[in-house]
């Protein structure tokens, strides 16, 4: 038995992605057991979140918000550094900030929000691809790099995207997939093993 409030807390914390009750448990005895200022602090960061934090209104990535929600900017698009020829979409930000991790891309991005998902009534229309078309002929760019992932709606996407910038002129890559770094060949899959044969490359 334990009191309503931190029930409800717990119940609250389950419902994150990939905590269960357990973790749940863990994490709300571990801010009772911790100096008071720091959940304090998590309760308001969480609080402000919705109104301190804004979808890119360039991108689609997260973004502070400095003045209004509709104008934030992410760090990436207002790094002047960055390569605004080159863009790389993708579907979620998730997908965005593991690109990002690895240290390699030094242009731009755009979150597509969705995949292409007739199962789930998500056709092309619900897809920003309008915009997307547009930020490709403001900043002039050079290559579409399309991040979706290797899955059946990730690649239905890829030819809806293929399809629609076709008359834009720009150059359409996709990311190659195959054997994980580490991972051993008598586990991956046939489609993965023959991506991988597929994509090689001069040693």
């Amino acid at each position: 038995m334990v009191s309503e409030r931190l029930t409800r807390l717990l119940s609250l914390l389950s419902r994150l992605p990939g905590v269960g009750e357990k973790t749940a448990q863990r994490f709300a005895l571990h801010m009772l057991a911790v100096d008071a200022s720091y959940s304090q602090e998590l309760g308001a960061e969480i609080a402000a979140l919705s109104e301190r934090v804004a979808p890119c209104s360039r991108c689609g990535n997260v973004a502070d918000v400095q003045g209004e929600r509709s104008l934030a900017v992410c760090s990436v698009c207002s790094d002047g550094k960055r390569d605004a020829t080159i863009l790389c979409v993708v579907a979620r930000v998730q997908d965005l900030l593991a690109i990002e991790r690895a240290g390699t891309m030094r242009g731009r991005y755009f979150v597509l929000g969705r995949l292409l998902s007739p199962l789930e009534g998500i056709g092309p229309d619900e897809l920003p691809i309008p915009k997307l078309a547009g930020r490709i002929r403001a900043d002039g760019v050079r290559e579409v790099i399309v991040a979706t992932p290797p899955s059946v709606d990730g690649e239905a996407t890829a030819l809806l995207l293929k399809q629609e910038l076709a008359s834009l002129g720009v150059a359409l890559t996709r990311i190659a997939s195959g054997v994980p770094h580490g991972g051993d060949l008598e586990y991956a899959d046939p489609i993965t093993m023959g991506r991988a044969l597929a994509g090689r490359q001069q040693l």
